[in-house]
């Protein structure tokens, strides 16, 4: 696993727009994605319960480099963990394929997210293959949004 940058002839992370309470995501959305209406993400009125929960929302913001979609609402991300007292965060995704060209970038762009939060100081992913990933996982706001950009699920 290449624990760096992400492999030759990768861009750099594809970060679509932080996430803050009360602000118009929408709008920043449609900037960002050439004018096209986009939902936005889960509301998160109330601040995170604990380091896993604000984790998992911050993955809202590590896209797909494929499609203008979180690796959330792609169904990617399986769950999250977290220790509290050591900063340590555990993170277990699948991926679309298990030839997917891009998991070591997503997984380098995961790390790369959570380390720039308060309180995270080591990211470990697991990779797990059982159950298959299907277009099943897809959240209804990700299927709204590969819709907006004309992929059908």
């Amino acid at each position: 696993m290449n624990g760096g940058a992400p492999a030759r002839g990768v861009a750099g992370p594809r970060h679509l727009p932080r996430y803050e309470a009360g602000m118009d995501f929408g709008a920043v959305l449609r900037e960002t994605q050439g004018g096209r209406e986009l939902p936005p993400p889960p509301a998160f009125a109330e601040p995170a319960a604990d380091l896993a929960e604000g984790a998992r929302r911050a993955l809202y913001e590590v896209a797909d480099p494929e499609f203008p979609i979180s690796i959330v609402d792609l169904g990617l991300v399986r769950g999250v963990e977290a220790d509290e007292e050591t900063g340590a965060v555990t993170v277990h995704l699948t991926f679309t394929a298990t030839a997917c060209p891009c998991m070591d970038f997503i997984e380098w762009d995961v790390r790369q997210r959570l380390l720039e939060m308060d309180g995270i100081r080591h990211v470990e992913i697991v990779t797990g293959w059982d159950p298959p990933w299907t277009t099943a996982a897809i959240s209804a706001r990700g299927r709204k949004l590969l819709r907006s950009v004309g992929v059908v699920t």
